[in-house]
C-alpha cells in the first residue's frame, strides 16, 4: 500500500483539484473571447529557461504558434557537444554496447555532466560555443557534434492543469534526457475549458509538424548556404542564394535542433492526458507516412494514459476511488474537456479500443506502456497493450506495484525510488530503437 504521507497528500490534493474543477464548470468560458487560449494556470509552480548547461543540461523556450498559445521547451543535453560516436569496429560485441550504455545508465545523475577542458578544446574554431557556459549553438560543423534522438514530450494535468515549464515537469524532462541521451521538446499545448477537443491533440502534431519542417529548412539552409563560390554570374548566384536563405530560413531555423537532432529517431512520451496526446500523434503520424519526412516515429512510451470507456473495466469498478485522481474527478475534467455535444467516454480521444478509430493496430510504433498498480484506468491501458502485442507490435507493459496514478512525475513523488526506477526502465527500452545501428542496446 502507498505510504502514510501519499495517502495524506492524496486527500489534500483531491480536496484542492475538486474545488478548481468545480470553479471551472461554474465559470462559464466564452471560447470566442479567448481562441489564443493558455498552456498554464497561475497556480503553476514554473521554471525558468536557462540557457547554460545546469546538471548537465541546457533549456530554451520557443513560442512556435503566432495565432496560439502553443510553446515548446528544448531540453538539450550537454553530452550533444561531444564529437560523434565512432562507427563500431569489426567484431566488437553487443555485450560491450550493453555494458557501455549500463555504465552511462547507472552513473546517474552524472549522465551528461558538463564537458572537460580538453574536450572543450578540441570544439576550438567551429562556430559552436560555451562562452560562459551559456550555449549558442549556431551553425556547429558537422564532425564537431553529435545529433542525438529527438523525444517529444507531453505533460498530464487532466486537460485542465499542468504546463511543459512546470517545475516538476522541468525535473522529469532533464531526468529523462539525460537517461535516454536524448533531446526533449516539451509541448506546451493549449488547456481546457478555455480550448476543448481537438486543440490539445491538434497541438501535439502541429509540433510534430513543426519539428518536420525544422529538419527541412536546416537542410535547405546547409545545401544553399555551403555551395563553392564560382566567379561572375556564379558568384552573384550564390548571392542570392544566401540572401534567400537568410531572408527566409536562417531567421526561421532553429539552431539547437539544426545542430545536434536527429529526427529520423523521433520517440513520443505522454504523460496521463499527455499519454491520449502521443497516442493521437502517433496515429496521425502512420497515416501521414513519408509526407512528415524526414521526422520518423521510432516509439512511443504510454505513462498511466487517462483511458476510459462506458463499458467499466475491474479496476474501473474496484479502483473509483483511487488516490490523486478518482473516478469522479477524471469526469469532471473530461466535461471541461469535451465540447458539450462530443461528449461520451467512448470518444476515440478517450477508448483506445473503440471501433474505426484508425490506423489498424499493426501499423503502431512499439509502444511501451507504465501502469500503477492504484491507478483506476489501469486496466484500459493494459487492454490496449494487450491489442498491440495480438498484431505483432511490441509492446510490453511495466506495472509498478503499490504505485498512484502520476507516481513518476507528480512534484511530491519526483524523487522517490520508484520514479527513478521507472525513469531508468524506460531508457533501457527506449534506447532499442533509438540507438545507431552497431550501437544497439539489448536487455
Amino acid at each position: 500500500m502507498p505510504s502514510i504521507a501519499v495517502k495524506l497528500y492524496s486527500v489534500f490534493f483531491k480536496f484542492l483539484l475538486k474545488h478548481r474543477l468545480q470553479n471551472r464548470i461554474q465559470t462559464h468560458v466564452d471560447e470566442s473571447s479567448n481562441p489564443y487560449g493558455v498552456t498554464t494556470r497561475p497556480e503553476e509552480s514554473v521554471s525558468a529557461a536557462n540557457p547554460s548547461f545546469t546538471d548537465g543540461i541546457a533549456t530554451k523556450d520557443i513560442h512556435i504558434d503566432p495565432s496560439t498559445a502553443l510553446s515548446v521547451r528544448i531540453f538539450l543535453p550537454e553530452s550533444s557537444l561531444s564529437p560523434p560516436e565512432p562507427k563500431s569496429k569489426p567484431g566488437s560485441s553487443q555485450q560491450d554496447e550493453s555494458d557501455s550504455l549500463n555504465h552511462r545508465r547507472n552513473s546517474y545523475p552524472n549522465v551528461g555532466a558538463p564537458t572537460n577542458d580538453s574536450r572543450r578544446s578540441s570544439l576550438e574554431g567551429s562556430n559552436l560555443r560555451s562562452d560562459n557556459n551559456v550555449y549558442r549553438g549556431y551553425s556547429p560543423l558537422p564532425q564537431n557534434c553529435r545529433r542525438l534522438p529527438i523525444m517529444l514530450q507531453f505533460h498530464g494535468g487532466g486537460w485542465v492543469s499542468g504546463s511543459n515549464d512546470s517545475v516538476a515537469n522541468d525535473i522529469f524532462c532533464r531526468r529523462i534526457a539525460k537517461l535516454c541521451d536524448v533531446i526533449i521538446v516539451a509541448v506546451g499545448y493549449r488547456l481546457a475549458p478555455e480550448n476543448k477537443y481537438p486543440a490539445a491533440f491538434e497541438d501535439g502534431l502541429k509540433v510534430l509538424y513543426w519539428l518536420a519542417k525544422q529538419a527541412n529548412l536546416a537542410e535547405c539552409s546547409k545545401s544553399m548556404g555551403s555551395g563553392a563560390l564560382g566567379v561572375g554570374a556564379e558568384f552573384t548566384k550564390t548571392q542570392v542564394q544566401r540572401h534567400l536563405v537568410d531572408a527566409f530560413g536562417a531567421s526561421m531555423v532553429e539552431p539547437w535542433l539544426a545542430a545536434h537532432g536527429d529526427p529520423s529517431r523521433c520517440v513520443l512520451l505522454g504523460m496521463s492526458c499527455g499519454a491520449n496526446i502521443a497516442d493521437y500523434v502517433a496515429r496521425k503520424a502512420v497515416k501521414a507516412g513519408r509526407l512528415l519526412d524526414p521526422v520518423k516515429v521510432v516509439a512511443q512510451v504510454l505513462m498511466y494514459p487517462f483511458f476510459t470507456g462506458n463499458v467499466p473495466t475491474r479496476s474501473e469498478i474496484n479502483l473509483a476511488n483511487s488516490y490523486f485522481y478518482d473516478k469522479s474527478m477524471c469526469l469532471l475534467a473530461w466535461k471541461l474537456f469535451f465540447p458539450e455535444e462530443e461528449f461520451s467516454l467512448d470518444h476515440p480521444a478517450a477508448n483506445p479500443l473503440v471501433p474505426d478509430r484508425g490506423p489498424p493496430l499493426k501499423f503502431m510504433p512499439p509502444t511501451l506502456t507504465v501502469v500503477a498498480e492504484h491507478d483506476w484506468m489501469r486496466d484500459r491501458a493494459i487492454a490496449y497493450s494487450e491489442a498491440l502485442r495480438k498484431v505483432n507490435v511490441d509492446a510490453p507493459v511495466l506495472e509498478y506495484k503499490d504505485a498512484v496514478h502520476e507516481f513518476a512525475s507528480l512534484d511530491m513523488l519526483l524523487n522517490t525510488p520508484q520514479a527513478q526506477a521507472c525513469a531508468e526502465d524506460i531508457a533501457i527500452w527506449v534506447k532499442k530503437y533509438i540507438s545507431l545501428r552497431g550501437h544497439e542496446f539489448s536487455y
